[in-house]
Protein backbone atom coordinates (compact mmCIF):
# COMPACT_ATOMS: atom_id res chain seq x y z
CA UNK A 1 0.00 0.00 0.00
CA UNK A 2 1.77 3.38 -1.00
CA UNK A 3 1.59 6.07 2.03
CA UNK A 4 -1.01 7.99 -0.20
CA UNK A 5 -3.47 5.31 0.62
CA UNK A 6 -2.13 4.97 4.34
CA UNK A 7 -2.68 8.65 4.98
CA UNK A 8 -6.21 8.76 3.25
CA UNK A 9 -6.89 5.56 5.38
CA UNK A 10 -5.68 7.00 8.31
CA UNK A 11 -8.04 10.06 7.85
CA UNK A 12 -10.70 8.37 7.85
CA UNK A 13 -9.78 6.37 10.33
CA UNK A 14 -9.15 8.98 12.86
CA UNK A 15 -11.29 11.80 11.34
CA UNK A 16 -10.41 15.35 13.46
CA UNK A 17 -7.58 16.84 11.16
CA UNK A 18 -6.15 20.22 11.78
CA UNK A 19 -3.92 21.91 8.93
CA UNK A 20 -1.16 23.66 9.52
CA UNK A 21 0.41 25.44 6.66
CA UNK A 22 3.07 28.40 5.84
CA UNK A 23 4.20 30.50 2.63
CA UNK A 24 4.60 26.85 0.39
CA UNK A 25 0.57 26.69 0.26
CA UNK A 26 0.44 30.09 -1.65
CA UNK A 27 3.47 29.69 -4.04
CA UNK A 28 1.39 28.39 -6.63
CA UNK A 29 -1.21 31.16 -5.93
CA UNK A 30 1.22 33.51 -7.19
CA UNK A 31 2.85 34.72 -3.82
CA UNK A 32 6.42 34.34 -3.69
CA UNK A 33 7.60 33.11 0.18
CA UNK A 34 9.29 35.96 1.66
CA UNK A 35 12.41 33.70 2.25
CA UNK A 36 14.15 32.81 -0.72
CA UNK A 37 15.26 33.83 -4.25
CA UNK A 38 12.00 35.74 -5.19
CA UNK A 39 11.44 36.72 -1.56
CA UNK A 40 10.55 40.08 -0.57
CA UNK A 41 13.11 40.19 2.14
CA UNK A 42 16.09 40.17 -0.46
CA UNK A 43 14.78 43.55 -1.51
CA UNK A 44 13.16 44.66 1.58
CA UNK A 45 15.50 44.71 4.92
CA UNK A 46 12.51 43.53 7.32
CA UNK A 47 13.41 45.30 9.97
CA UNK A 48 13.58 48.87 8.02
CA UNK A 49 10.43 47.70 6.31
CA UNK A 50 8.42 45.26 8.24
CA UNK A 51 8.95 46.37 12.03
CA UNK A 52 6.12 48.24 13.64
CA UNK A 53 8.60 50.81 14.60
CA UNK A 54 9.20 51.62 11.31
CA UNK A 55 6.09 51.77 10.65
CA UNK A 56 4.86 53.97 13.27
CA UNK A 57 8.12 56.51 12.13
CA UNK A 58 7.49 56.16 8.64
CA UNK A 59 4.59 54.98 7.18
CA UNK A 60 4.93 56.66 3.92
CA UNK A 61 8.45 54.57 3.33
CA UNK A 62 6.94 51.24 4.63
CA UNK A 63 3.74 51.61 2.09
CA UNK A 64 6.25 51.27 -0.52
CA UNK A 65 6.80 47.58 0.23
CA UNK A 66 3.20 47.32 1.03
CA UNK A 67 1.86 48.42 -1.93
CA UNK A 68 3.85 45.67 -3.66
CA UNK A 69 2.67 43.39 -1.55
CA UNK A 70 -1.05 44.19 -1.70
CA UNK A 71 -0.64 44.15 -5.35
CA UNK A 72 0.59 40.30 -5.13
CA UNK A 73 -2.20 39.54 -2.56
CA UNK A 74 -5.40 41.07 -4.70
CA UNK A 75 -3.94 39.11 -8.08
CA UNK A 76 -4.05 35.66 -6.36
CA UNK A 77 -6.39 33.19 -6.22
CA UNK A 78 -6.41 29.97 -4.59
CA UNK A 79 -4.05 27.32 -5.14
CA UNK A 80 -5.47 23.17 -5.97
CA UNK A 81 -4.33 23.27 -2.31
CA UNK A 82 -6.46 25.46 -0.84
CA UNK A 83 -9.33 24.13 -2.81
CA UNK A 84 -8.08 20.46 -1.80
CA UNK A 85 -7.64 21.55 1.99
CA UNK A 86 -11.57 23.22 1.53
CA UNK A 87 -12.71 19.49 0.30
CA UNK A 88 -11.46 17.42 3.03
CA UNK A 89 -13.56 19.98 5.40
CA UNK A 90 -16.55 19.65 2.91
CA UNK A 91 -15.94 15.64 3.75
CA UNK A 92 -16.00 16.10 7.18
CA UNK A 93 -12.48 15.31 8.29
CA UNK A 94 -10.50 18.79 8.40
CA UNK A 95 -11.89 20.73 11.49
CA UNK A 96 -9.77 23.43 11.04
CA UNK A 97 -6.55 25.54 9.29
CA UNK A 98 -3.97 27.02 11.27
CA UNK A 99 -2.27 29.15 8.63
CA UNK A 100 0.99 31.49 9.45
CA UNK A 101 -0.05 32.82 5.71
CA UNK A 102 -1.78 36.62 5.31
CA UNK A 103 -2.98 36.14 2.04
CA UNK A 104 -6.60 35.41 2.93
CA UNK A 105 -6.77 32.25 0.69
CA UNK A 106 -8.13 30.14 2.83
CA UNK A 107 -11.14 31.65 3.36
CA UNK A 108 -11.57 32.26 -0.12
CA UNK A 109 -11.42 28.63 -0.97
CA UNK A 110 -14.18 27.74 1.28
CA UNK A 111 -12.80 26.73 4.59
CA UNK A 112 -14.64 28.44 7.63
CA UNK A 113 -12.42 28.00 10.69
CA UNK A 114 -9.35 29.40 9.88
CA UNK A 115 -6.81 30.64 12.54
CA UNK A 116 -4.81 33.24 11.08
CA UNK A 117 -2.04 33.61 13.71
CA UNK A 118 -0.21 36.33 11.78
CA UNK A 119 -3.02 38.37 10.56
CA UNK A 120 -4.96 38.98 7.05
CA UNK A 121 -3.83 41.58 4.99
CA UNK A 122 -6.67 42.05 2.96
CA UNK A 123 -8.02 44.32 5.79
CA UNK A 124 -6.10 47.07 6.88
CA UNK A 125 -6.54 48.46 10.52
CA UNK A 126 -6.52 52.33 12.12
CA UNK A 127 -3.08 52.74 14.26
CA UNK A 128 -5.36 55.05 16.54
CA UNK A 129 -9.13 53.74 16.34
CA UNK A 130 -8.68 50.48 15.73
CA UNK A 131 -11.42 50.79 12.84
CA UNK A 132 -10.83 48.03 9.93
CA UNK A 133 -11.52 48.39 5.97
CA UNK A 134 -11.42 46.21 3.69
CA UNK A 135 -8.27 46.31 1.04
CA UNK A 136 -9.03 47.17 -2.33
CA UNK A 137 -6.89 48.42 -5.55
CA UNK A 138 -8.40 52.35 -4.71
CA UNK A 139 -7.20 52.36 -1.06
CA UNK A 140 -3.86 50.61 -2.44
CA UNK A 141 -3.35 53.74 -4.43
CA UNK A 142 -3.68 56.40 -2.09
CA UNK A 143 -0.43 58.47 -1.55
CA UNK A 144 1.50 58.81 0.48
CA UNK A 145 -0.50 56.25 2.30
CA UNK A 146 -4.24 55.30 3.06
CA UNK A 147 -5.57 56.87 6.14
CA UNK A 148 -8.49 56.14 8.38
CA UNK A 149 -11.62 57.77 6.99
CA UNK A 150 -12.98 58.22 10.97
CA UNK A 151 -9.67 59.41 12.53
CA UNK A 152 -7.10 60.25 9.21
CA UNK A 153 -4.25 58.03 11.22
CA UNK A 154 -2.25 55.65 8.95
CA UNK A 155 -3.90 52.46 8.29
CA UNK A 156 -1.90 49.45 8.30
CA UNK A 157 -2.70 45.95 7.29
CA UNK A 158 -4.00 43.82 10.05
CA UNK A 159 -0.84 41.32 10.22
CA UNK A 160 1.68 40.91 13.13
CA UNK A 161 4.72 42.93 11.92
CA UNK A 162 8.17 42.12 13.74
CA UNK A 163 7.75 43.66 17.45
CA UNK A 164 4.39 42.50 17.29
CA UNK A 165 2.74 39.57 19.69
CA UNK A 166 0.37 36.99 18.26
CA UNK A 167 -3.21 37.67 19.27
CA UNK A 168 -3.60 36.07 22.04
CA UNK A 169 -7.47 34.87 20.85
CA UNK A 170 -5.47 33.29 17.71
CA UNK A 171 -2.96 31.83 20.27
CA UNK A 172 -6.06 30.00 22.30
CA UNK A 173 -7.54 28.61 19.84
CA UNK A 174 -4.65 27.15 17.81
CA UNK A 175 -3.57 25.20 20.59
CA UNK A 176 -7.04 24.48 21.59
CA UNK A 177 -6.90 22.50 18.05
CA UNK A 178 -3.62 21.42 18.30
CA UNK A 179 -4.09 19.74 21.29
CA UNK A 180 -7.88 18.01 19.91
CA UNK A 181 -6.50 16.83 16.49
CA UNK A 182 -5.55 13.42 15.85
CA UNK A 183 -3.92 14.09 12.52
CA UNK A 184 -1.53 17.08 11.61
CA UNK A 185 -0.90 18.24 8.26
CA UNK A 186 2.11 20.15 8.26
CA UNK A 187 1.81 21.85 4.53
CA UNK A 188 4.38 24.50 2.70
CA UNK A 189 6.72 25.46 6.60
CA UNK A 190 9.49 25.70 7.02
CA UNK A 191 9.07 25.36 10.35
CA UNK A 192 11.69 28.32 11.71
CA UNK A 193 9.28 30.91 12.87
CA UNK A 194 8.55 30.61 16.19
CA UNK A 195 6.09 30.72 18.22
CA UNK A 196 4.31 29.18 15.28
CA UNK A 197 6.37 26.29 14.59
CA UNK A 198 5.56 24.91 18.05
CA UNK A 199 2.08 24.09 17.24
CA UNK A 200 2.90 20.88 15.43
CA UNK A 201 4.99 19.87 18.75
CA UNK A 202 1.59 20.43 20.70
CA UNK A 203 0.21 18.33 18.28
CA UNK A 204 2.81 15.12 18.27
CA UNK A 205 3.03 15.21 21.92
CA UNK A 206 -1.03 14.45 22.33
CA UNK A 207 -0.31 11.94 20.22
CA UNK A 208 -1.85 13.31 16.79
CA UNK A 209 -0.02 11.77 13.78
CA UNK A 210 1.88 14.29 11.84
CA UNK A 211 2.09 14.16 7.95
CA UNK A 212 4.07 16.58 6.40
CA UNK A 213 3.94 18.38 2.84
CA UNK A 214 6.98 20.36 1.69
CA UNK A 215 9.48 20.73 -1.36
CA UNK A 216 12.36 20.09 1.07
CA UNK A 217 13.43 18.62 4.68
CA UNK A 218 12.31 20.89 7.87
CA UNK A 219 13.26 20.57 11.32
CA UNK A 220 9.99 18.60 11.35
CA UNK A 221 10.84 16.12 8.87
CA UNK A 222 13.55 13.80 11.56
CA UNK A 223 12.02 15.05 14.95
CA UNK A 224 8.21 14.97 14.31
CA UNK A 225 6.78 13.69 10.91
CA UNK A 226 5.42 10.37 10.72
CA UNK A 227 4.92 10.17 6.89
CA UNK A 228 6.75 13.03 4.87
CA UNK A 229 5.64 13.98 1.14
CA UNK A 230 8.62 15.73 -0.99
CA UNK A 231 6.71 18.09 -3.18
CA UNK A 232 3.95 20.66 -3.62
CA UNK A 233 1.09 20.88 -1.37
CA UNK A 234 -0.54 21.57 -4.83
CA UNK A 235 0.81 18.04 -6.02
CA UNK A 236 0.30 16.00 -3.27
CA UNK A 237 -2.94 17.29 -1.42
CA UNK A 238 -5.33 16.34 -4.57
CA UNK A 239 -3.67 12.83 -4.50
CA UNK A 240 -4.75 11.70 -0.98
CA UNK A 241 -8.23 13.19 -1.65
CA UNK A 242 -8.30 10.62 -4.55
CA UNK A 243 -7.93 7.76 -2.26
CA UNK A 244 -10.21 9.42 0.29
Amino acid sequence: MDDYQKVADLVKEKGYVVAFTGAGISVDSGIPAFRGGQGLWEKYDPMEYAHIRAFSNNPEKVWVMLREMSQVILDSSPSPAHLALSELQRKGYLKAVITQNVDGLHHIAGNSNVIEYHGNHRWLICMSCSKRTPLSPEIVSVQPYPRCEKCNSALKPDVVFFGEGIPMLEVIRANDEANKCKVMFIIGTSGVVYPAAEIPYTSKSNGATIVEINPENTPFTSSISDYFFKGTASDVLPKILEKL
